[in-house]
């Protein structure tokens, strides 16, 4: 058993692998196969200075020390600048040695990318369990994927997990930007970063004073605060982005509770960033055992109901709902260890708050007997657990997820999910046991329904898939081809192909025209939606199950830890790095196209009751106000309501209530990924009924 004390001291004439000449370098070191430090980021620079400090507990001197050197990209994956091997068995006990590592490229080991200098005193220890050995080492490790995907934490870091408060921030606009074109013009955006979590906003074509209005919650998880990097690019088609400029939010000089307005100069660029920045102390979520309930206590369930309930409508809009989530226990898991055993844990996640139960070791069915906590801010949020395996030598197994729509929840109902596949579209094995309550104020949901969604900051970046592009070829395919089916139809009756049904079409024609108001289209889709609904309580419903939806979501394999051989290997991915860009415009467009018109037919199909009652409730109000006051006054108030909208609140966030509606309504990819499996008869859950909560 040895300890190895490294000091990174700094790099020299390192690789340029920014348009800009010059490189955003870390350092890993690696041993064996496994990652056992990472350095921080110093921006701009080919001679960085770190001066970090490392200690690594090593089994024995066989392997080499790993040295390999990275330029940051945000957003994009880093770039390969060079590696090195230290030999641990050259080194002198309890010497200190400075080490100078000349970087080299395998695939190019004519090309001098650098030098990194290194102090390092290798010490032997004696006496140390394996057991410490092994906690230690973790406590070292930092890898970004491993802290990105919120698995894999020690029960020392699961607790920092829960956050101290939120950081609300709203991009008002840029000034006078850099020009980055060719045309005197840039297309801006912004990317936000704290920590681990990412933003990046809508891009603004040909512009240099761009309005964005887009707002965006980050969490802290020190009291402290962070710093908040921010950086400006100009969207280049077909080529990398050119970089605009940068600034920083330092969170730990602004007031709590109270809103800061910042114009922001931008460093090693030009012009301007307007920001809102607010800093709310938190209490969303929390962690408890299984014996410590709070909503078994009457007091604590009567409050809650209290704090929900219809005659609090204006108390605080956001506080929609409390959610509270029991993880009983698993069964029949999948072994992802060579030992036929699995270590098994739990990954409980509502938008953007994520909490996480302790590892079950050596386990194919664990119990865990924890519960979660949280407050809801839109009841059209989809609650997701998915269970990994803990790996210490590399990133967490993935065993099973399941997706709960929180409207579709019973109350107070112990019950068995099926897990699924990462793309939740068939199952895998094992079943989870969960207890789920949701207590909520429908006024509020229903007015937070007409506002944008809250934004995932660890979602996957969007990817060219032949798969997934034919799926939404089809998709898109399908929804146009109901309008070119109702030309036809439409063109038929001009033709009189079938002479009683275009009679009865002109008469209808000449009815409409005769009586037509215009309260009457609220109306005609008022009856639509009745229609549907007296169909469904019948037992003759129209909702046809789209089977090509499922049939072209095929399982994919699951990808092996990329680490670092993407970077290594993406020379032929930067040749047709324009064509796959376009590739995935082209596949994103298919899919929101096909996702708008899936949910407009399933708001009328009532996929979700909840939705299609609200619609219900809007159109009796379009088709009153309609009939009851003249056009030219509703034009007038709309008028008036816009020309003063951006005076009465200059920063305003701009959005339309009628698509924030519909973002809520699943498209039908989405209701096959949120459909509950039926779980095999051999695990038959003990179902337990409660007081109804919500």
């Amino acid at each position: 058993m040895y300890q190895l004390d490294i000091t990174l001291r700094r790099g020299q004439s390192l690789a340029a692998r920014d348009r800009g000449g010059t490189s955003d370098p870390y350092v890993k070191f690696k041993i064996g196969r496994k990652e056992v430090f990472r350095s921080k980021i110093i921006h701009k620079n080919l001679n960085p200075v770190w001066e970090e400090k490392a200690c690594i507990l090593v089994d024995h001197l066989r392997e080499p020390l790993y040295i390999k050197v990275f330029d940051y990209d945000f957003g994009l994956q880093d770039d390969f600048m060079g590696s090195a091997f230290l030999d641990l068995a050259q080194l002198e006990l309890n010497r200190p040695t400075e080490v100078t590592l000349t970087l080299k490229d395998p695939h190019y080991p004519d090309h001098d990318l650098g030098i990194i200098l290194l102090s390092v005193i290798l010490t032997p220890k004696e006496g140390e369990s394996r057991d410490v050995t092994m906690l230690m080492r973790k406590s070292w490790k930092r890898s970004s994927k491993f802290q990105t995907q919120s698995v894999r934490l020690s029960d020392q870091h699961r607790k920092s997990h829960l956050w101290r408060g939120i950081v609300s921030i709203t991009l008002i606009e840029g000034r006078d930007l850099k020009a980055m074109d060719s045309n005197g013009l840039s297309d801006p955006y912004v990317k936000f970063r704290l920590g681990h979590q990412k933003y990046k906003s809508k891009i603004m074509p040909k512009t240099l004073n761009p309005q964005w209005r887009e707002q965006f919650d980050f969490h802290l998880y020190e009291e402290r605060g962070g710093i908040i990097d921010i950086t400006a690019w100009d969207k280049d088609a077909g080529k990398r982005d050119d970089f605009i400029g940068r600034c920083q939010v330092d969170l730990s000089a602004l007031s709590r509770e109270q809103t800061h307005k910042l114009e922001l100069q931008l460093e090693e660029g030009e012009g301007h960033l307007v920001l809102l920045v607010t800093l709310t102390a938190s209490a969303t979520v929390s962690i408890s055992d299984l014996s410590i309930n709070s909503l078994e206590d009457q007091k604590e369930r009567e409050e809650i109901l209290k704090r929900y309930s219809p005659l609090r409508i204006f108390h605080n809009l956001k506080d929609v709902g409390f959610l509270q989530v029991k993880v009983i226990r698993a069964e029949g898991l999948m072994a992802a260890d060579v030992t036929g055993k699995s270590d098994p844990f739990c990954v409980v996640e509502l938008n953007n708050d994520r909490l996480l139960t302790h590892t079950v070791y050596k386990n194919l069915n664990p119990e865990w007997n924890k519960v979660f906590t949280f407050n809801i801010k839109d009841i059209h949020s989809v609650l997701e657990v998915t269970v990994y395996d803990e790996d210490r030598d590399r990133s967490a197994d993935f065993l099973g997820k399941v997706a709960i729509p929180l409207l579709s929840i019973q109350n107070g109902e112990q019950k068995a999910y099926v897990l699924k596949n990462k793309q939740l579209t068939g199952p895998t094995k094992g079943v989870i046991y969960l207890e789920i309550d949701v207590i909520f104020n429908a006024v509020k949901a229903s007015l937070r329904t007409l506002i944008p969604k809250e934004q995932k900051y660890i979602e996957e970046e969007n990817r060219l898939s032949k798969q997934l592009l034919l799926r939404n070829f089809i998709r898109t395919k399908r929804c146009v081809m109901v309008l070119v089916n109702a030309a036809y139809y439409v063109n038929s009756c001009f033709d009189w192909d079938s002479p009683p049904r275009s009679l009865a079409a002109f008469v209808l024609f000449l009815f409409v025209v005769w009586n037509f108001e215009l309260y009457m289209i609220p109306l005609v889709l008022l009856l639509l939606l009745t229609w549907n609904y007296f169909l469904i309580i019948s037992g003759k419903d129209n909702r046809q199950r789209d089977t090509v939806v499922e049939d072209m979501l095929e399982d994919e394999e699951e990808e092996d830890d990329k680490d670092d051989k993407d970077s290594e290997k993406k020379g032929f991915i930067n040749k047709i790095y324009a064509i796959q860009e376009v590739c995935v415009s082209v596949q994103n467009i298919l899919d929101e196209v096909a996702s708008f018109g899936e949910r407009i037919k399933n708001t009328f199909n009532w996929t979700v009751p909840f939705l299609s009652w609200l619609a219900i409730v809007a159109l009796c109000v379009f088709t009153v106000i309609l009939y009851c006051i003249p056009l030219r006054y509703i034009v007038l108030v709309w008028g008036i309501n816009k020309f003063t909208k951006k005076l009465r609140s200059p920063y305003a966030i701009d959005n339309n209530e009628l698509l924030d509606f519909l973002s809520r309504v699943p498209s039908d990819v989405q209701v096959v990924q949120y459909q509950e499996l039926k779980p095999d008869p051999s695990h038959s859950p003990y179902k337990r009924k409660k007081n109804n909560l919500g």
